[in-house]
């Protein structure tokens, strides 16, 4: 049940019916519940039984975190509890990737071993839903929040239908609260979550969907893809990973906002950034906060040595690249953007100038820093999306031995058209690539780029109505998953 089909839209719509029709919470939580199983069963009912498990384990270890004041017990109950979810997650997510691993190691010094492979499919979600879970058990252990006594809100809260599959991570802190609250509905928060939706739904079915051949073929022929094709490739893989993931999140949050709930923001418009510091301020923001928290702000401790922060910096970076996949390429990817980070430890913050974000011109030079930190983000991209670490070494040489061949250039520009009856012309794809950008530069002081409520009634139906036309007219309809799903 993708969100850009006609199946979500009308089950969502079921939803907001009963759900607002039901005035008790108890009541509402119950149908959210219901709705969020049915949601994860119609994607993969194999794995329902283990969302649930996973869900009561943390539950009934939070009351026991409750309830026990004896250290010792507080952290075996911990340990229970992180290794039902971590461990879960390790097994299918990961074990055939270290056992592999392993086997290469062994080879590499003589050794010869046979590892046990596991061939399991990857629960959905599993990587967003753990983090979730992971967060509250261990709020409830430093005594952050108290445990919650209703398990409906509780799985509610860790299978919540619009977050399930790819976040935001929203941390008990903030939606269980949510949820162990009494609601009312908001017409205002509504009809912003539908401007969201909508804003989502451009991004995802007329931007990424259209993005997605001409990447992926260029990455599927790499023998014969020229180092200036596969430097436009991951341009637009760039707006196409962006496009595909903050449009889930918008889509994710718009829903939260019918239902009556206000999730964590994901992205702050992250390609008008002027260092990979704020890049990663700004980017995917529920997961690096969650890493901050839960692993940087462990690792330097206290202490005020700057060797320890930059390790726990480097760490928290290594891990967060290996979140995103069973691969030694996301590890890789997860390092450099901790190396880019890292000169930032050791620079003073900058104050933000009052009236920054209001300015309709840049600054040549934050211009520069854009457009700097951008290219550098696309570089490191190609670990990011080639298959392999040798596919990833190839595109590398392909990409600095071509940089200075001009006659190849032109002709890069056929990738732009993959296959006959694709809908969009070059002209087209570049228009909307621009508009893109300019609605969001415009509009970057708000949450997202439909945010008119300043505008004239008027002016802002015609904007709304344009936007459902460029949807209608350029968006595809051959149902594309989204990217983060396999994470």
């Amino acid at each position: 049940m993708a969100f850009t089909t006609p199946t979500y839209i009308i089950f969502l719509a079921v939803v907001f019916g009963f759900y607002w029709t039901v005035r008790r919470r108890a009541w509402q939580n119950g149908v959210l519940l219901l709705s969020s199983y049915l949601f994860y069963l119609t994607w993969d009912a194999r794995f329902g039984a283990l969302l649930l498990a996973t869900g009561v384990l943390d539950y009934v270890v939070g009351l026991g975190l409750g309830r026990v004041r004896r250290p010792a017990v507080r952290r075996m109950l911990l340990i229970v509890s992180l290794a039902g979810d971590l461990g879960a997650l390790a097994f299918f997510k990961y074990f055939n990737f270290f056992s592999e691993s392993f086997r290469q190691f062994a080879q590499s010094i003589g050794w010869q071993t046979d590892p046990v492979l596991v061939k399991v499919l990857m629960p959905l979600g599993i990587s967003f839903y753990t983090f979730k879970s992971v967060s509250y058990t261990i709020d409830v252990y430093r005594g952050q929040i108290e445990p919650t006594r209703n398990l409906i809100a509780y799985l509610t809260y860790v299978a919540f239908f619009p977050q399930i599959m790819a976040g935001p991570i929203d941390r008990s802190g903030n939606l269980l609260r949510q949820l162990l609250a009494a609601r009312q509905f908001s017409y205002p928060l509504a009809v912003d979550g539908c401007r969201q939706m909508l804003w989502g739904f451009f991004k995802k079915m007329v931007l990424a969907d259209n993005l997605f051949p001409i990447v992926d073929r260029v990455f599927a022929t790499l023998t014969v893809s020229t180092g200036p094709s596969l430097a436009l490739a991951l341009l637009l893989f760039a707006f196409q990973i962006y496009c595909d993931f903050s449009a889930y999140s918008d889509l994710a949050i718009g829903a939260g906002k019918l239902l009556g709930f206000e999730s964590v923001r994901n992205f702050a418009y992250p390609y008008f950034s002027t260092s990979p510091a704020e890049f990663w301020r700004r980017w995917h923001m529920s997961l690096m906060n969650w890493f901050r928290d839960y692993v940087y702000f462990p690792l330097a401790g206290k202490s005020a040595s700057r060797i320890r922060r930059g390790a726990a910096l480097l760490a928290t970076f290594l891990l967060s690249g290996l979140w995103h996949g069973p691969s030694w390429n996301f590890v890789i990817w997860g390092g450099i953007n901790g190396a880019a980070v890292l000169p930032s430890m050791f620079q003073r913050r900058k104050k933000q100038i009052a009236g920054k974000e209001r300015r309709i011109l840049v600054s040549p030079k934050d211009l520069l820093k854009m457009l700097s930190t951008f290219a550098f983000f696309c570089l490191t991209l190609v670990f990011f999306r080639a298959a392999t670490l040798s596919d990833a070494i190839l595109i590398l040489k392909r990409l600095f031995a071509e940089a200075l061949h001009v006659r190849v250039y032109r002709s890069s520009l056929g990738i732009l058209h993959p296959f006959n009856g694709y809908p969009l012309e070059k002209w087209q794809l570049a228009l909307l690539l621009a508009a893109l950008v300019s609605v969001e530069w415009v509009q970057r002081k708000y949450e997202h780029p439909l945010t008119l409520d300043a505008w004239p009634r008027s002016a802002r139906w015609l904007a709304y109505t344009g936007i459902i036309s460029l949807v209608l007219y350029f968006g595809t309809y051959i149902v594309q998953e989204f990217y983060y799903f396999r994470f």
